[in-house]
């Protein structure tokens, strides 16, 4: 199997690419490997053909290939990132949007270029990429699938210092969990985990997102008592690369959110406890269209059966679970804890957990519409045992027989969210687990799943 390791240009400021950071990091890392940078050069013709358009023809684009071989959909490729950096998923048609858009779209061409020569040259048994939601790693998974090239893509996995592989795209998440009970032992260790979570113990990609969390308030808990029922909504970042699969029965999260704000206005007798997600305010990575600015201009944050916890908030998540009669989310996994909790979780768009009969969820928006009214008039609700133990066994598999752990190799840094790695032996490497998973997967095609 061939290895290439694949880079940015730097020398060209303007154009896209990773922080100082992470080259550096990449040259230790890969110091000996046979590496290959691609040098950004512009294409003239494309740069022309795209000067004049409007946003909505530049992301229905698509770029004649060398020879012949059909079109690829520049446009499409390069959409998820474009919302993720710039932390939106309404785009206005404007020259600044515009222009990002345009420089994407040549770059992304670049990749294609670059990337076509690298896979004639090497001719790679497979390739490893990561996320392949972003345009340069989703421009090659793009040429991988016209060439019949095996691509894997990965992301952090869901303990600390662990990774996710899979042969496809690892936003979707596509596993396979056969029907079998958990044993003793494994729910044990579940259980212990759970307890840590429940408490804000945990951390991913090296980031400890809660390092304090708070109870409900006394004036939140009068607030509830002078309600019939309450029930706690859980958002997500409207720009994450999750989002994309997500959007089934409605257009967007904030299409939901108006759906959503219907049913509010028409049930004074219960509180709503909108709960916007923590990484809507985190540093760096702020979302321009927050739920924050929802609850002002459709005037929710008005009304007296709402109430509003913003990112910054430091509030239990989980004490909102235990103090509702059930929960909605877009596709939040604290849907997948709640169900633990005994809380019933309506989801309104498609997730990884949606297909194992975690939660409940409706495609469709009218199918949905009437769960929610029949979860609202029921006198009470209760989450089918079935559905409890499709939630452990599922998210067993998911912490740890497809979460790869690298904590024997990395460790923290200052820095929040960079790892480094440690020192260790070849024979460590040898006897890894990890490792042997790995190879098993580049190799021979397997899952990439811990026996565990």
């Amino acid at each position: 199997m061939s290895r290439c390791v694949l880079g940015t240009d730097e020398t060209d400021p303007s154009r896209p690419m990773p922080c100082g950071m992470c080259i550096r990091q990449s040259r230790a890392n890969f110091t000996g490997a046979e590496t290959r940078w691609f040098t950004y050069q512009q294409d003239e013709k494309l740069s022309a053909a795209l000067k004049d358009l409007c946003l909505d023809e530049l992301l229905r684009y698509e770029h004649p290939l060398p020879d012949g071989f059909g079109y690829i959909p520049l446009g499409v490729l390069v959409l998820p990132s474009l919302r993720w950096r710039l932390r939106l998923q309404a785009l206005t048609d404007d020259e600044p949007t515009r222009f990002l858009c345009r420089e994407f779209m040549l770059s992304a061409w670049n990749v294609a270029r670059e990337f076509n020569i690298l896979m004639e040259t090497v001719k790679p048994q497979a390739a490893v990429l990561f996320n392949g939601m972003h345009f340069p790693e989703t421009t090659a998974f793009w040429l991988c699938q016209q060439r019949g090239v095996r691509a894997v893509t990965h992301e952090s996995g869901f303990q600390p210092f662990s990774g996710y592989f899979v042969e496809g795209q690892a936003t979707m998440f596509p596993i396979t969990i056969p029907d079998v009970e958990l044993t003793p032992e494994q729910n044990a260790r579940l259980d212990a985990d759970l307890q840590k979570r429940w408490q804000g113990d945990f951390s991913m990609a090296g980031v400890q997102f809660w390092h304090e969390i708070h109870d409900l308030s006394e004036a939140l808990k009068a607030k509830i008592a002078t309600h019939r029922q309450t029930v706690a909504v859980f958002t997500n970042v409207i720009f994450d690369t999750s989002q994309l699969h997500a959007n089934v029965a409605f257009r967007d999260m904030f299409d939901w959110l108006d759906t959503l704000l219907e049913v509010i206005r028409a049930n004074p007798e219960t509180l709503f406890i909108v709960r916007a997600h923590p990484d809507e305010a985190r540093p760096g990575k702020a979302s321009r269209e927050s739920v924050a600015m929802w609850m002002e201009h459709s005037g929710a944050a008005a009304l007296e059966n709402v109430v509003f916890i913003p990112p910054q908030e430091r509030l239990s998540s989980y004490d909102l679970v235990r103090a509702a009669k059930f929960i909605l989310v877009y596709n939040s996994t604290i849907s997948l804890e709640s169900t633990l909790l005994g809380v019933p979780a309506l989801c309104a768009a498609r997730s990884p957990f949606t297909d194992y009969g975690t939660a409940f969820f409706e495609p469709e928006r009218g199918s949905y519409l009437q769960r929610l009214n029949a979860f609202l008039t029921a006198d009470s609700l209760q989450v089918p045992e079935g559905a409890i133990r499709r939630t452990r066994r599922f998210m067993y598999y998911r912490y740890y027989r497809f979460s790869l752990p690298f904590g024997e190799f990395v460790e923290s840094t200052q820095a929040p969210g960079f790892v480094r790695l440690k020192k260790f032996s070849f024979h460590e490497l040898e006897q890894s687990p990890t490792l042997r998973t790995l190879l098993d997967g580049l190799l021979h095609g397997k899952r990439f799943e811990l026996d565990v």
